[in-house]
């Protein structure tokens, strides 16, 4: 790994590179409005491959925030060729939080691919995510292969399940005590309910993004008929509080019917399971299991270490599956880093390559714990040499620099100091995030 000047660590923030060596020229990124909503729909479905035929797509707009959104237009006058926009979140961090932008809505038309439009964009983004004093940046990839090369790292990985009807789940104290309420869902009087319930048990999870906003409350409730595959309205169950309080947990769901030559064969298929207390969260999941008509629970992205894998008695019968969840893109080092805590003490300098945000670029010297961190440029002799890319996923916690290092992705200057660094990296509660955007 080529060494950086510790003399440029720290130093004020210089522009974002509009271009590499190698990359196809640079595309002007400029501000979107609301008028522009039709040509940005449009762009959407010639990006990723779908007709909006029969679904009004207006609705999924409505989180939008227009300060934030913009594009690439055709040098021929031909509409958009790229598009992008970011939500302003709030990010758990461990031991913290810290504001963020979640970048989405990103697509390049199929004829301008190849053509530097997405660096462009990239470029910007992470220009102006600096310039609005947001440490980092997340967002889901489409495709797994795209983001690295911009800096960004797998901070979260998640697990998928398909449980079988009447899957055995062990017994918690408490939860055949539990009454639960099932309902169609009903944006106006379900959002607040789905969210406070949301909030409640995210903020010591890494990577649990805030859903803050009216519209992004409102959004994830969001059921069009024409979008639903066969299967029937989104499902609310309730776990109710005994004290007359706010619910004690929630699972938004569907059922997807299907018949074989031996009778009923239909599918759950469950968006999300939230609870405030293991108790409700084992009622949830035990009526989720033996629903009527069904032969399979199929789940939406669940943590590496959600209590479901402990209440089943046959995780193997579960077929988890591992995929990817939510990238991080560090755009302020020393904000990111002092931002969040360690869970034992770490004191080690860094040398960091970022290509694309010199400012990270250099030589800094982490001194942090459980109570506090801080984060300055040094010219110090250097413990672990590695890229922004690897640090990002390593910063919630989820990723192992060890591992990192294993793989050769990092180069410790002693090996046998690794293990506390990424011990000290490391968290109770792995990264994750339930919804995505």
């Amino acid at each position: 790994m080529p060494d950086s000047s510790p003399a440029t660590a720290g130093s004020a923030p210089a522009p974002t590179p509009s271009r590499r060596p190698g990359d196809r020229p640079v595309h002007r990124v400029e501000a979107l409005s609301e008028p522009d909503v039709e040509d940005i729909l449009d762009l959407d479905q010639w990006a990723f491959g779908f007709d909006d035929t029969g679904v009004d797509s207006h609705p999924a707009t409505q989180i939008f925030e227009w300060d934030r959104v913009y594009g690439v237009r055709d040098p021929d006058g031909d509409g958009l060729i790229g598009t992008n926009l970011t939500l302003s979140l709030d990010l758990p961090v461990p031991g913290g939080h810290l504001p963020c932008a979640g970048l989405t809505w990103v697509g390049v038309h199929p004829k301008a691919r190849r053509q530097g439009v997405l660096s462009s964009m990239i470029a910007h983004h992470l220009r102006t995510v600096q310039e609005r004093g947001e440490a980092v940046s997340v967002l889901y990839a489409a495709e797994a292969g795209i983001y690295g090369r911009f800096g960004y790292g797998l901070a979260s990985r998640c697990q998928r399940f398909t449980l079988p009807r009447r899957a055995q789940l062990r017994d918690v104290p408490g939860w055949q005590d539990v009454r639960l309420r099932l309902e169609r869902v009903d944006v106006d009087r379900h959002a607040s309910l789905v969210a406070d319930c949301h909030d409640a048990v995210r903020g010591d999870r890494p990577g649990m993004l805030s859903r803050s906003t009216p519209e992004l409350r409102r959004h994830f409730l969001l059921d069009q008929p024409g979008l639903r595959q066969g299967a029937e309205s989104l499902r609310i169950m309730t776990a109710q509080a005994d004290d007359g309080g706010p619910v004690r947990g929630y699972a938004l769901f569907r059922r997807k019917a299907s018949w074989s030559h031996a009778g009923p064969d239909g599918t759950v298929e469950v968006r999300e399971c939230v609870a405030r207390d293991p108790a409700a969260l084992r009622a949830l999941w035990g009526r989720l299991v033996d629903l009527d008509l069904t032969s399979r629970v199929e789940t939406w992205d669940q943590p590496l270490d959600d209590p479901l894998v402990h209440l089943l008695v046959d995780v193997r019968g579960a077929l988890p599956r591992i995929t990817d969840g939510l990238w991080l893109r560090i755009v302020d080092l020393p904000a990111a880093l002092t931002a969040r805590r360690y869970l034992r003490p770490v004191e080690a300098v860094l040398e960091v390559t970022d290509e694309l945000c010199p400012w990270n670029a250099g030589r800094w010297r982490l001194q942090g714990g459980p109570d506090g961190a801080a984060c300055v440029p040094t010219s110090a002799p250097v413990d672990l040499r590695l890229d922004v890319r690897e640090l990002a996923a390593a910063y919630l916690g989820g990723e192992s620099l060890a591992a990192v290092a294993a793989a050769g992705l990092a180069v410790p200057a002693e090996p046998q100091r690794l293990p506390e660094l990424a011990a000290g990296f490391g968290w109770p509660l792995a990264p994750y995030n339930s919804w995505m955007f």
